[in-house]
């Protein structure tokens, strides 16, 4: 179950994979996951069009600086040149290129990018081929469900996508209109396994590692992608990694998720500088938090400060009281 994974010529030491999660999955997120040794993590989106165009904001968020390889850089866009462009470009630094053809954002589908392009079977060719032709690694792609209950296509999305040649699909078991509502259907998972020959990633509901455990039994998916469960909780990657071994899952002590926090922090600050980092910390640390005794005053607190200091005091005394 738990195994090695080939994705083209790269050998992942596991099957488990970190989602790209826009606005979430930057370098720092990244490198702390990392220490839970996923099989493979993958970048934010970046935009095919405004690499195309030379932004040096989307390039930063192509920075890798200190990670563990292999590393995949996730791209999206319906404009086939541009695409190819970003494969160009991108297929230089990561080890796999992957294609976003599941993003649901409506900022996202309203330029014809994303889940969107579901909906038009030929450019979803049309874009893996030439993305495929332009890049010097694998490709992989990242699809949902369907459109909406109407347009159930990732099947014969699948077969268009291997038809193309990229070398692993994954798929999130929900349509667009269902965003992350309802709950994630792993049948069509199971049936976009058994109509494609290559590897078969699957993604949705995976919040513990008994649903690793069950999402692989069912669908006979070849790997696994986590997205929302590692937030606040990177260490699940290593908890599905030895539940799958051994059965067993290790207890996180509260020093190791102030110790985690304060870690990605310190990264955070490091990457974007104390103003920034600090904000972008916000939402992490209401992750962390989530479900602790008392939590709430330490993230109202924690929201209205803007010094590292304060954030890592505030944090300090929390924990130690909650230890008592």
């Amino acid at each position: 179950m738990l195994k090695k994974l080939k994705i083209g010529n790269v050998e992942l030491q596991n099957n488990i994979i970190l989602a790209p999660m826009a606005g979430l999955t930057d370098l720092s997120f990244r490198l702390i996951c990392e220490k839970y040794n996923p099989g493979l993590v993958v970048t934010e989106m970046v935009s095919s069009k405004a690499l195309f165009y030379n932004d040096s904001k989307t390039k930063e968020l192509l920075k890798m600086d200190g990670e563990k390889r292999p590393i995949s850089a996730q791209i999206f866009g319906s404009d086939v040149e541009s695409m190819a462009y970003a494969a160009k470009y991108v297929s230089k630094i990561a080890d796999i290129v992957d294609i976003n053809m599941g993003c649901p954002a409506p900022k996202v589908v309203k330029n014809g990018d994303g889940s969107r392009l579901l909906l038009d079977l030929d450019k979803v060719y049309e874009i893996v081929k030439a993305v495929v032709d332009n890049s010097s690694v694998p490709v992989t792609v990242k699809i949902r469900k369907g459109w909406d209950n109407e347009h159930i296509v990732a099947v014969d999305a699948a077969k268009a996508i291997e038809s193309a040649g990229a070398s692993a699909i994954a798929i999130h078991g929900r349509t667009r209109s269902e965003y992350y509502t309802g709950v994630a259907d792993w049948d069509i998972i199971k049936r976009v396994k058994e109509s494609v020959n290559i590897p078969v990633i699957g993604n949705g509901d995976i919040k513990s590692p008994e649903d690793a455990k069950r999402i692989l039994e069912e669908t006979n998916c070849d790997g696994i992608m986590i997205g929302r469960a590692t937030l606040g909780r990177p260490w699940i990657l290593e908890q599905i990694r030895t539940y799958l071994e051994t059965g067993k899952v290790r207890k996180i002590t509260s020093k190791e998720i102030l110790e985690t926090i304060l870690e990605h922090i310190e990264l955070e600050v490091k990457e974007k500088g104390e103003y920034t980092g600090i904000r972008e910390m916000r939402k992490h640390i209401c992750y962390y938090l989530k479900g602790l005794p008392r939590a709430s005053n330490v993230r109202d607190t924690i929201n209205h400060l803007e010094s590292k200091k304060e954030v890592e005091n505030i944090l300090i005394e929390y924990f130690e009281k909650l230890d008592d």
